[in-house]
């Protein structure tokens, strides 16, 4: 949506109704700024004098939806709620841990609401090609899944595998249009998640144990992270599993923090071994389908959180897409660690089309020296082999941190991710 500062008189005012649409409408805005408008003098006072961007208003659900959707969870025994991008708020998370607790159900996210749950004894984390698992068997056997500002599309719900012959479906969204555009449902609900999730827990009579049982509540303590799930480690003297890489990392780097995702093969890792501590530590850059945004969304995350320590993590053709701002980030004089997991090429086409004999040579990169790369952008660099090279970025947490860090990971190369094959697979 493009919108356009006029003159400098109403450039505030402006720059806010653009905010404002952003906000309302979750589009993305293009700000235009004229080179006549940019050298004039924007009037004394009009930035106090503007008015602020209200919320998002919300949307009451109708009753007899929320009549439908209470006899539904009343008559469920093995409920899962998967929260997305519209749940993402104290509000809707406090009241979606209290319905769930209600009756009996397990608390899943999409991959862009990752973290939502943290904490809560009842949570499988990420649904969908992320899911681990113990995660994906409980959601599968759900008899009952409500997506809660969530859109349940392929990549959620593994193209449809994660949802039984009998479950019932439920989306619960305030855009009435994105209820159903991509699954099936038995119910849809036009409605804030907050308010909704209040009005349904108002109208359940009694409390149910679901899918809460001890048996479930201690193989979830034990068997649900990915890092604590066994594997071979295929790393060498020359490449480290990335496996092996981020389980390290996630150790090392304080947990406070905010971890930026680009696209590739890669990406599974840093979303599922690193911990993030709430819906707002963790930035997914998949809405466009695209690679090299990661680092400009770490960016924007490191300005917006600047109490937390921003964790960049690319893949070696992201990051040299990139490359550029990696000056931004030390000019910004951000404390920013950016893990490259480089495999010397763009590892989902190597490893999609590579099988079929297709030619690689597009795809296959010489050997980049990033570390080289980034020292020359004013970082501090490792380049990371094995697990012992990983001493130096415990010195740089340790501090004093006088310049950014780039983890130039050699990563072994030896087989595409195993939430790659996966998606791949429901093609």
């Amino acid at each position: 949506m493009p919108l356009r500062i006029s003159s400098a008189g109403g450039a505030v005012e402006q720059a806010c109704a653009a905010v404002r649409r952003a906000l309302h409408e979750r589009c993305t805005v293009l700000l235009n700024l004229p080179l006549e408008v940019q050298a004039s003098e924007v009037p004394d006072g009009a930035l106090a004098q503007a008015s602020p961007v209200p919320p998002r208003p919300a949307v009451e659900p109708a009753a007899f939806e929320v009549a439908a959707l209470t006899r539904v969870v009343e008559r469920a025994r093995r409920p899962v709620f998967v929260a997305g991008r519209g749940a993402r708020s104290p509000a809707a998370r406090d009241a979606l841990e209290a319905l769930a607790g209600r009756c009996g159900a397990l608390l899943a996210t999409s991959a862009v609401a990752r973290g939502l749950f943290h904490g809560n004894p009842w949570s499988l984390d990420v649904s969908g090609g992320f899911a681990a698992p113990l995660a994906a068997e409980l959601i599968g056997g759900a008899d009952l899944i409500v997506g809660w500002g969530c859109a349940l599309n392929m990549w959620t719900m593994r193209h449809g595998a994660l949802i039984g012959a009998g479950t019932t479906v439920v989306q619960v969204d305030d855009d009435p249009s994105a209820l159903g555009a991509h699954r099936e449902l038995h119910l849809g609900v036009t409605g804030d998640v907050a308010l909704t999730a209040r009005h349904v827990l108002a109208a359940v009579g009694g409390e149910r144990q679901g899918l809460r049982t001890p048996d479930i509540r201690e193989a979830l303590a034990t068997r649900l992270r990915w890092r604590d799930l066994p594997y071979e480690d295929t790393g060498t003297r020359d490449r480290i599993d990335p496996r092996t890489l981020t389980v390290a990392l996630d150790d090392i780097l304080p947990a406070d923090r905010v971890v930026g995702v680009d696209s590739g093969n890669f990406m599974g890792h840093p979303s599922v071994f690193l911990s993030v501590p709430d819906q707002d530590g963790f930035c997914f850059t998949q809405a466009y389908q695209s690679i090299g945004l990661g680092l400009a969304t770490a960016i924007g995350a490191a300005l917006a959180r600047p109490d937390r320590l921003p964790v960049a993590a690319l893949g070696d053709g992201g990051a040299l897409m990139g490359a550029a701002d990696l000056d931004t980030v030390r000019r910004l004089g951000l404390p920013m660690v950016v893990v490259v997991y480089n495999d010397d090429g763009y590892g989902a086409e190597v490893h999609h089309f590579g099988p079929g004999g297709h030619p690689l040579d597009t795809v296959v990169f010489p050997p980049t020296d990033i570390a080289a790369v980034a020292r020359g952008y004013g970082f501090e660099a490792v380049t990371v082999r094995t697990r012992a090279d990983l001493k130096a970025v415990e010195d740089w947490v340790a501090g004093p941190r006088s310049a950014p860090l780039l983890i130039d990971a050699q990563v072994v190369r030896d087989r595409g991710a195993w939430w790659l094959e996966e998606a791949f697979r429901g093609h």
